[in-house]
């Protein structure tokens, strides 16, 4: 494979060595990939002929670019970017890239030049419109070379038979070297002359087109990251040791600017070689210097022998590599698992196959993260009830069988709380104030909600924004004679809420380390309330500003739990009161 008069060969010699001594993976090996080498054709395929010197010289510029952008983040250590990129797109991307390479190479198959596109329909369109040149030659020549490689990759999946999966490329070239040199057919297009000797140290030129190349830089780049980083991290798992994405991200870059400065393209981690390095036991980074110092002695002693490779055994190896790359199985996953997930993949696939491999990522990135934002605007929210038996309390969607408390509810916010989703979560608590189940219900009877205990375990953060949303929320139930109660914030969450006047706001009798003492409390006031309302209903009416105040002082002076769950038995403000009844600050 050429990328205008750069060969791969020239691209996967010294970007080995110099990741080889930056680099973090163990078995990773870096080169030239199907993937990279067409975005990189596509989009210089538009500014200018590939047989011309101005070509090459773009493509050097390009590796350049691409790894001042790499050691870039990789100094910054913005590796956590890449968590964005959801695999259902990564995924869709790459099955979308393979049927376009796939069908890039097919003109080596037909004997003919097809349009030079990253989009399926320009591409089909050209391979029919020039179905009058087809030569049967190269065809079957292409057809039985591809046939063999398969038969050779499927034969390989067995343990005693690997070594066939490796061996298929080589076993195609060596046939059809051969056959080529005994008939001399002239319908079949040769690779030609590579340059013979190591590559020669020259500076990238041409910087006046840095702008038009730096869209390009930026997708290539989150290309080559995504593959690199993900194949990297996956060896390093299967190897038991830890990878520094960071790290691996500066010594892509290094690999790709010393690269520049001997006529290489955009180089990244590849996947087939990679799991080749794998499958031979490669332990460390020397296997890449010993795969470096092989391809040297190729490119000093053998390259003569490259001249007569028919380019349809080429075609054929590329075009059973992308195979692999068709991740149907996933698609089939995603629809089984999760629907949006499917539904993203599908946008991604799409786009790529109908707009062109730049637009495509585009929109899949851009939909994960609306996912992503949509997901966190509208977070999970629980109502809680108590698993009978227990003083544990869950969803009462996920456990029927847990049973609420009437006058009380128990919600959890299953999220960080912040500016973004602290509306929805103010309407989901309005919502549940009244949506309650009273079929379920436990204790004293009372005709609406009194209290609204808030579980705070699951909130990370909460910024600002959200604090003065719950001050507001807070002075509304208070104007409905409702008390909050807060249970379980961490530490920072819990810091953000005092410094603000949240904690005070609410009285810090309020904050509980678990829910099941924020209900009985909670509980006991209900029953309290209750019977006060048995005794005299119109005092409740006529008597609203005082509710919260009698609330305080009930709780201050008398706590008797005889006729909660517990069978404790106890007063708050005695010196033997149960320590697990405690609000989380009623201590000084």
């Amino acid at each position: 494979m050429t990328c205008g008069s750069i060969t791969t060969t020239d691209t996967g010699f010294v970007p080995i060595f110099v990741y080889a001594i930056f680099g973090s993976s163990r078995q990773l090996a870096i080169g030239p990939v199907a993937l990279v080498s067409l975005l990189v054709s596509n989009v210089l395929g538009r500014i200018v002929d590939s047989s011309e010197e101005l070509y090459t010289e773009l493509a050097i510029l390009l590796a350049l670019m691409v790894g001042i952008l790499e050691c870039i983040m990789g100094l910054l250590r913005l590796g956590w970017l890449i968590r964005f990129i959801s695999h259902s797109v990564i995924s869709g991307f790459t099955t979308a890239s393979a049927f376009v390479i796939a069908l890039s190479q097919v003109k080596y198959f037909l004997g003919y030049d097809i349009e030079r596109s990253s989009k399926i329909i320009p591409l089909v369109k050209s391979i029919i419109a020039g179905a009058d040149k087809f030569l049967w030659p190269p065809f079957v020549m292409g057809s039985v070379m591809l046939a063999i490689l398969l038969i050779m990759k499927a034969m390989g999946k067995r343990k005693h038979l690997r070594f066939l999966r490796a061996a298929g490329p080589l076993t195609a070239v060596v046939l059809g070297t051969t056959f080529v040199k005994i008939y001399h057919p002239s319908s079949i297009s040769l690779v030609g002359d590579i340059p013979q000797g190591l590559p020669k140290f020259s500076i990238p030129k041409e910087f006046g087109h840095v702008t038009s190349l730096i869209p390009t830089a930026i997708l290539i780049t989150g290309v080559a990251i995504l593959e690199s980083v993900g194949i990297a991290k996956a060896l390093a798992a299967k190897n038991g040791y830890e990878l520094d994405s960071n790290q691996e991200l500066f010594g892509l870059g290094v690999a790709n600017i010393v690269g520049s400065f001997f006529s290489i393209y955009p180089t990244t981690g590849s996947f087939s070689r990679s799991a080749v390095n794998h499958e031979s036991g490669a332990k460390t980074g020397l296997s890449g210097i010993v795969m470096g110092i092989i391809m040297g002695c190729a490119l000093l002693f053998m390259t003569p022998l490259f001249e007569y490779i028919p380019q349809c055994v080429l075609a054929a190896i590329v075009i059973s590599a992308v195979i692999g790359l068709v991740d149907y199985d996933e698609a089939v996953f995603l629809w089984r698992v999760d629907k949006k997930d499917f539904l993203l993949w599908m946008i991604t696939c799409i786009t790529t196959l109908f707009l062109g491999i730049e637009i495509g990522v585009l929109v899949g990135v851009g939909a994960s993260l609306a996912f992503v934002i949509h997901e966190s605007a509208n977070p999970h929210v629980a109502v809680l009830g108590r698993l009978p038996g227990t003083t544990v309390y869950r969803n009462i969607e996920q456990y029927p069988e847990a049973y609420t408390y009437n006058g009380i509810v128990i919600v959890r916010v299953d999220s960080p709380i912040y500016f973004a989703n602290i509306s929805y979560i103010e309407d989901r608590l309005r919502e549940y104030e009244y949506e309650i189940d009273v079929s379920t219900s436990r204790g004293p009877e009372v005709e609406r909600i009194y209290f609204v205990i808030i579980e705070m375990a699951p909130v990370t953060y909460i910024d600002s924004s959200a604090v003065q949303a719950l001050k507001d929320l807070y002075q509304e139930y208070k104007s409905r004679n409702i008390q909050v109660a807060i249970s379980n914030p961490n530490r920072d969450v819990l810091l953000t809420l005092t410094r603000s006047g949240l904690v005070d706001l609410i009285g810090k009798e309020w904050y509980f380390v678990r829910v099941h003492d924020a209900v009985q409390v909670c509980l006991q006031h209900v029953q309290n309330l209750n019977g006060a309302h048995k005794k005299s209903s119109e005092s409740l009416v006529d008597d609203r500003p005082s509710f919260l105040r009698r609330l305080m002082k009930q709780r201050a002076e008398e706590f008797s739990s005889t006729d909660l769950e517990t069978g404790h038995k106890s007063t708050l403000g005695s010196k033997d009161s149960d320590s697990q009844l405690e609000p989380l600050l009623f201590r000084k």
